[in-house]
């Protein structure tokens, strides 16, 4: 793995040592990239863009994300396996401090008022076994994370049937081998 753009092109991503972690592969995260920029259905300007990476284990996106200059990514994550692999990740790329580390579990007991930033883009990565998202989408659009104008993008195994909530509207959705990444944003 590595990041695939910007000013850390080239740039090796650790990588997880256990199988319960699943990385973000090049090709499905260049092909998210790709139509962040050139979508007809939306619009993010990357470089004004604050990013939350959930479920974020290696960072694989926020990295990508920073490397292509967005203003802030606030990682959460709170698997002890891959938490270390993540600050290491970050850590390598020196000179940005633009992003924040959330160590809390975003399905169990989280307080989304304590988010500094509403987001342009929020990127949920959960484990596949994780089958439903809608409590966690449903308070994202309650509590107002993200701006009017923002989208969400979902990673999920191909074959998973997810019953989204009626605010949220999906925009596009995209077969990756066994990944289908979803774009969604508030119902307009």
């Amino acid at each position: 793995m590595r990041i695939i753009s910007g000013v850390f092109k080239g740039k090796k991503i650790l990588e997880p040592k256990d199988l319960s972690t699943r990385p973000l592969k090049d090709m499905t995260k260049e092909s998210i990239f790709n139509i962040i920029n050139h979508s007809n259905k939306f619009s993010i300007n990357l470089k004004k863009a604050k990013v939350l990476d959930l479920f974020a284990g290696t960072g694989s996106f926020g990295l990508e994300c920073l490397s292509r200059n967005v203003e802030f990514v606030t990682f959460v994550e709170n698997y002890i396996g891959i938490l270390p692999i993540l600050k290491k990740n970050l850590h390598n790329l020196k000179q940005i401090k633009s992003f924040e580390i959330i160590e809390k579990n975003i399905l169990s007991n989280f307080d989304f008022e304590s988010f500094k930033n509403k987001f342009d883009i929020i990127f949920l990565d959960p484990p596949y076994k994780e089958k439903d998202l809608t409590n966690l989408i449903d308070s994202l659009l309650f509590y107002k994370i993200l701006n009017f104008q923002g989208i969400i993008i979902i990673h999920r195994h191909k074959n998973q049937i997810d019953n989204f909530p009626k605010s949220f509207q999906v925009i596009e959705e995209k077969k990756y081998g066994i990944s289908k990444i979803i774009f969604g944003s508030y119902f307009k």
